[in-house]
């Protein structure tokens, strides 16, 4: 039942997410409209018991791509003024009660007894669908030679986009000159 409460307040408030990026005016809300969208897939695959995969949607995803994303907003330059007066003026009062009243509920369910996290499989079983050893160990071991070549190409595309940057640099360079 707990899965299940958490799996949709995570799915509206990623859905919320995806429809700000879309409608957004102003690009910063827009990214920060991702963020949210991000961050709410990470908590459900933590309600999947996919640590890693939720540790990488934050770290990559929710940290390094939107870090990018600020920067090259902030690169373009949003200078209009922005209107700081409070259009909605209960905003404020309404997070609060719907604040305290999450607050409440965690308090009752924890003060009553009857929160039991029971794992997405359920029962006792442990299920390593997502931990770094259940990832790691087919990847370094059935997957070595792939993994390996993929690194091996990644590595070679790096060192041939930036020779072709440099190659194309020194035409543009001999052509002005």
């Amino acid at each position: 039942m707990v899965e299940l409460v958490l799996f949709v307040i995570t799915a509206v408030a990623a859905l919320a997410g995806a429809v700000t990026v879309v409608t957004a005016r102003n690009p910063v809300h827009s990214a920060m409209g991702l963020f949210g969208t991000l961050f709410s897939l990470a908590v459900i695959y933590v309600v999947n018991l996919a640590h890693l995969v939720a540790a990488v949607q934050v770290i990559v995803y929710a940290g390094a791509v939107m870090t990018l994303f600020l920067f090259v907003i902030m690169l373009i330059g949003v200078d209009k003024a922005e209107d700081t007066s409070e259009h909605l003026p209960r905003q404020r009062t309404l997070v609060a009660v719907l604040g305290a009243a999450v607050g409440l509920v965690v308090v009752a369910l924890i003060v009553s007894g009857r929160f039991v996290w029971v794992p997405a499989g359920g029962g006792d079983v442990e299920i390593p669908n997502g931990t770094v050893q259940a990832v790691a160990e087919p990847l370094f071991t059935t997957w070595i030679l792939a993994f390996e070549v993929t690194a091996l190409l990644l590595t070679i595309a790096a060192a041939g986009a930036i020779a072709l940057a440099y190659f194309k640099r020194g035409l543009i360079r001999e052509e002005h000159e």
